[in-house]
């Protein structure tokens, strides 16, 4: 991106006067997906669960963005929890416009070792969790006529990979869960999108062998792994108003693997 453009898109507010909730956004995607949208003048509520302290430096650190930031402790898997912190966050900040389902995990192994407790936990906090967030978060949206969810898929929920049956399964259900809603909602003006990132750097990728990482970007036609921005670039344009008329969309952020 030129130089120009890049400042022209820093002094834009795309999401200015809204309010979001990010999922899961201690660390990594959801963590740049904050910062991005409280950048772009939203006002950001977001969740974590183990990682406390990453959690309330996150919210110290948007809060010098001159927007409203609170961060949430909840567990979005179970269903009381996930209807109190949106019953919170309307509470703290007035309304909801923008949810990021964003929270997720990964418990790998083959099928042959794959134990019960291992596909549950995944199937619960990666695709249960949509469910709870979504119904509870609609009820507010359908009552101000406008809303955008933007789910978080895998390129590994329309391909499959092995060694990952459960999160595959977990991935692919959101894009079918994702695609009904958005046949739902919209004629409330609600929009459901997915967001389906391929390999990205995190904290995770970090500790790879850099030999592992390198034969992977090698296989990406653009021969690079992508950045926790490219796919938060990609949620803050299905957040704002320059994606008005995109609903029950799935949006590849993989380089072109796909």
């Amino acid at each position: 991106m030129g130089l120009f453009k890049k400042e022209l898109l820093d002094k834009m507010k795309l999401l200015e006067g809204k309010t979001a909730l990010v999922t899961g956004a201690s660390k990594g995607i959801g963590r740049k997906i904050a910062e991005v949208f409280a950048q772009h003048g939203a006002n950001v509520a977001f969740t974590y669960l183990s990682s406390v302290e990453k959690g309330q430096a996150l919210e110290e650190e948007l809060q010098a963005f001159g927007t409203k930031v609170k961060g949430f402790r909840s567990d979005a898997s179970q269903f009381d929890q996930a209807e109190q912190l949106i019953n919170d966050i309307v509470a703290a900040f007035g309304t909801i416009d923008i949810v990021v389902n964003n929270a997720g995990i990964t418990k790998d192994g083959l099928l042959m070792r794959m134990t019960e407790e291992n596909w549950d936990d995944v199937i619960n906090i990666n695709l249960k969790s949509i469910f709870n967030v979504t119904k509870a978060a609609s009820k507010v949206m359908m009552k101000n006529r406008k809303g955008s969810f933007i789910n978080m898929s895998s390129v590994v929920g329309i391909q499959g990979n092995t060694g990952q049956a459960n999160y595959a399964a977990s991935k692919a259900g959101i894009i079918g869960f994702s695609k009904s809603v958005a046949r739902e909602l919209g004629s409330r003006n609600i929009r459901t999108n997915v967001v389906a990132p391929g390999f990205i750097r995190t904290e995770m990728t970090d500790v790879l062998d850099p030999k592992v990482v390198a034969g992977w970007e090698a296989n990406i036609p653009l021969k690079r792994a992508g950045e926790t921005e490219d796919v938060a670039n990609a949620c803050l344009f299905l957040a704002s108003d320059l994606s008005a008329y995109i609903n029950g969309q799935v949006i590849p952020v993989d380089g072109g693997m796909l």
